[in-house]
């Protein structure tokens, strides 16, 4: 498995998640817990994302400014997070914050598939792209396990 094979499987659960919170209404457990999975989801894939993906792909100087501007995104797509913590699930903003988080994800993740990955193929070896799906997934399962994330438990996700 190579780098962007590994981020394309977090990708897919991203999006996954990200859909059926839009389908969500009210205040109810099945938006606590896909929110709860979303937020965990995004929270270990750009840790692990960042350290072995993007500061790697820093080394290059036709690496920086795109890492930058994920890093940057990543950010966004944390202070969206924290305002949707931040309002009640029961609140009418909820609903329109949230499809603004999944705006935001879906256009990152658009980004780096067609962008990010183009550049990074170019700049790194194959033995460099193994290497780090290797360190990325032992980092993301590794950040998984601390924080308690498991997607696979919330409905129609696995």
């Amino acid at each position: 498995m190579n780098i962007f094979e590994a981020l394309r499987q977090s990708h897919a659960v991203q999006r996954q998640l990200s859909a059926l919170l839009l389908k969500t209404s009210g205040d109810t457990p099945e938006r606590h817990t896909l929110f709860q999975a979303l937020k965990g989801e995004l929270a270990v894939h750009a840790l692990a994302e960042d350290r072995h993906f993007y500061i790697p792909l820093m080394q290059h100087d036709a690496g920086v400014d795109l890492s930058r501007h994920a890093i940057a995104e990543h950010h966004q797509i944390d202070e969206l997070v924290e305002s949707l913590e931040e309002t009640e699930a029961s609140s009418p903003g909820w609903l329109p914050l949230a499809r603004k988080l999944v705006e935001k994800v879906e256009h990152h993740l658009h980004e780096e598939e067609q962008r990010f990955f183009q550049m990074a193929g170019k700049l790194l070896s194959d033995a460099q792209k193994t290497a780090l799906a290797h360190d990325y997934l032992k980092e993301y399962d590794s950040a998984r396990a601390e924080l308690s994330v498991t997607p696979e438990d919330c409905p129609a996700v696995g």
